[in-house]
């Protein structure tokens, strides 16, 4: 079955680009032209993957994630005119999976694409860990299927957060610095600033506090991050 992708973009030869590259890349196509259109469709076709033009009139693409991100994790591959790293860091930090600036390369378009979907979880189905399978506590991941769960329950994870927590349970004793987690989380080469790890670090800890899990990564004043005991509270 194809991926469903929502392109969101106000400029309409930029849709049509796009279009072309993943109508040829297999994948079903559906467009905005703005952000209020965007949560329209979004709300209407669930698509897989949302390409997002940050720099939209009135409701914008920050404005559109920021709305997606109180119900969904749907992945969401940003678009800007501007290679400047507060769009960048303002995206990321949002919940974004993926920046690309324009002029971009069609063809690295739908790479960055076809990476991020191949990090989605499967849709369907019980989960049973692999063989490839982490552990520590009560949280566990599997690369291979992208799953990540904790004491049994699904945790709905960007790549990105995918990315942070399989580098500390891969090194589960270890002290990760910032740059460290950067280069295990943002594997396209993305360069961002510390506080954005941090932000990705605050997501992660509230997504499990909402299971009662308050001790899933320790900061290490000075140094960095390690992972906890990922343990329910008592």
């Amino acid at each position: 079955m194809a991926h469903r992708i929502l392109i969101v973009d106000d400029e309409g030869h930029i849709r049509e680009v796009i279009r072309v590259a993943l109508k040829k890349a297999g994948m079903d196509v559906i467009e905005a032209r703005d952000g209020k259109e965007a949560l329209s469709r979004f709300a209407a076709d669930r698509p897989d993957l949302i390409v997002l033009d940050i720099g939209m009139p009135e409701f914008d693409g920050l404005d559109v994630c920021r709305e997606i991100r109180k119900t969904s994790d749907v992945p969401i591959l940003f678009l800007s005119a501007r290679d400047e790293e507060i769009d960048r860091i303002l995206g990321l930090e949002i919940g974004g999976d993926d920046y690309v600036t324009k002029p971009f390369s069609p063809r690295e378009l739908v790479a960055r694409v076809n990476v991020i979907l191949r990090r989605l979880s499967p849709r369907n189905g019980e989960i049973k860990a692999g063989p490839t399978a982490l552990s520590q506590g009560g949280l566990l991941i599997d690369p291979e299927q992208h799953v990540a769960t904790f004491a049994g329950t699904p945790l709905k994870l960007t790549a990105i957060e995918f990315g942070i927590l399989r580098a500390f349970l891969t090194r589960p004793t270890s002290v990760f610095n910032r740059e460290q987690l950067m280069r295990a989380a943002y594997q396209l080469n993305i360069q961002v600033s510390d506080r954005t790890i941090d932000s990705h670090i605050r997501n992660i800890r509230a997504k499990l506090a909402v299971l009662a899990c308050d001790n899933a990564i320790e900061t290490i004043h000075g140094v960095g991050f390690k992972l906890g005991r990922c343990e329910k509270a008592a």
